[in-house]
């Protein structure tokens, strides 16, 4: 038969072995879990600075957009679920452009993020997808590397095409769709034509040579 006190005393001692493994378990996932989201967060840097260059190239700006931030906070327009960061491009310091983040919140598989540049004269610079689950094949087209499409926006504007024809061809617009995906690319068109509306009404603000953020909307 065992002695009590010796059972007692590998109790105690399992006890403490299981304790130590599972700190040691919960702080290698809180390790893992950080360096996870660092390089998450690295990852989505890279692809917004990306496309922050190819919608508002070098020798159209002399600042560092990087640098010449705002927060936005606007639902009604933008669909922003939480304050984020736009960018504004500059010419001997004055304000030429601005780069707004939007979101298409129905698209086919949910949320489709976007950054849309647009002009000072309120034309569109370039607008690019930064994330999305869209169906690869279909969907996915609305990403520059997969299609030109998103190119459709360029030079457009609140007046240009004509409001009744800020849609898809399905539904009588001037954009083009996808063969067997139109909700993706009707999601982004209505997405991006929130935006300009956004812009028209804080024009003022969002060319401000100082320093200023838009009122939240």
């Amino acid at each position: 038969m065992q002695n009590p006190l010796t059972a007692g005393s590998s109790v105690v001692r399992n006890s403490i072995i299981l304790g130590v493994f599972a700190m040691f378990t919960v702080g290698l996932i809180a390790v893992t879990q950080q360096g996870t989201a660092e390089r998450i967060a690295e990852e989505k840097r890279r692809i917004q600075m990306s496309a922050l260059t190819q919608i508002l190239p070098e020798e159209q700006h002399d600042n560092d957009l990087l640098d010449d931030t705002f927060v936005v906070s606007d639902k009604a327009f933008l669909s922003l679920p939480a304050p984020s960061e736009a960018y504004r491009g500059r010419v001997d310091g004055e304000v030429v452009a601005v780069i707004l983040p939007a979101v298409a919140p129905d698209g086919y598989s949910g949320r489709i993020d976007l950054l849309v540049g647009i002009r000072a004269d309120g034309e569109i610079a370039g607008v690019r997808v930064t994330s999305h689950r869209e169906t690869p094949g279909l969907g996915d087209k609305v990403e520059l590397a997969k299609s030109d499409w998103i190119l459709e926006f360029n030079g457009t504007s609140l007046t240009m095409p004509a409001p009744e024809n800020w849609g898809v061809r399905k539904d009588d617009g001037a954009f083009d769709q996808f063969v067997g995906a139109t909700i993706t690319p009707r999601a982004v068109v209505q997405a991006v034509y929130r935006a300009l509306h956004y812009f028209e009404e804080h024009r003022a603000t969002l060319l401000e040579t100082t320093e200023q953020e838009p009122a939240n909307g």
